[in-house]
């Protein structure tokens, strides 16, 4: 149980410190930068190193740099070594080996070790770790992700996800499920968590504070406003 509210504390911890980072990030670009123009292709060693010149420009087609593409407005694939940043939204595709990030909302697919986006991502990312304001799509973390808002989707996990508000869909995870309000299913190996639950929890310890309807699988079942609040192997509340 000590170990399970450690790693409630560091989750939480985690969250704040990406909320606060969110919040920095916001308040740094809520004026958008002026574009130079558009360009079809930025190709080049590392923006502003690169042709055409020189940041914020709009790239509608593809942005290609060895170390760090910077794009104004991103229409089309950016990929880089490094790291890539649409400046104020993204449709289409961000790939690099660091990091992508984009301050409103995307539409698309995101693949780097870090995956940071504040504002809505639709679509799919793959990553180590990856934050975004809300998500709706395909995620997939080899550590684990943080949705500072709600989920609608399918997520996977290897240490596990924190889901601020509700969770439509599936969350899987390896080590532990995290979400305010879930609606659907949460399955991780070791530990599952909501404050309502609308759906079905399977683990190895499963924890809610209410469940209008559905049921856990689990060693250890929790619903506290059940009639029996604990039970081993099923508990449910239809």
């Amino acid at each position: 149980m000590k170990k399970m509210t450690r790693f409630v504390c560091a989750a939480c911890t985690a969250v704040a410190v990406a909320s606060s980072a969110f919040a920095e990030a916001e308040a740094e670009t809520k004026v958008a930068p002026k574009s130079k123009g558009y360009t079809a292709i930025a190709f080049g060693l590392a923006t502003p190193v690169q042709l055409p010149w020189g940041f914020d420009w709009d790239v509608y087609g593809l942005d290609l740099n060895i170390g760090y593409s910077d794009a104004n407005r991103m229409r089309g694939i950016q990929i880089a070594l490094g790291a890539n940043t649409a400046r104020t939204d993204l449709m289409g595709a961000q790939v690099a080996l660091g990091g992508n990030y984009s301050p409103d909302s995307s539409y698309g697919a995101k693949v780097a070790c870090l995956n940071l986006t504040n504002g809505e991502l639709d679509g799919i990312a793959v990553d180590v770790v990856g934050l975004s304001r809300g998500f709706s799509g395909i995620q997939v973390d080899l550590l684990g992700a943080g949705v500072d808002g709600s989920f609608y989707g399918f997520t996977a996990d290897g240490l596990g996800s924190l889901i601020d508000q509700d969770m439509w869909g599936f969350q899987a995870a390896l080590g532990a499920n995290f979400a305010r309000r879930v609606h659907g299913l949460q399955a991780a190996l070791v530990f599952n968590m909501t404050e309502s639950l609308t759906g079905a929890q399977v683990g190895l310890v499963n924890f809610a504070s209410e469940c209008p309807v559905g049921f856990q699988i689990g060693l250890v079942n929790i619903i506290l406003d059940n009639v029996v609040p604990v039970l081993p192997i099923v508990n449910g509340y239809f």
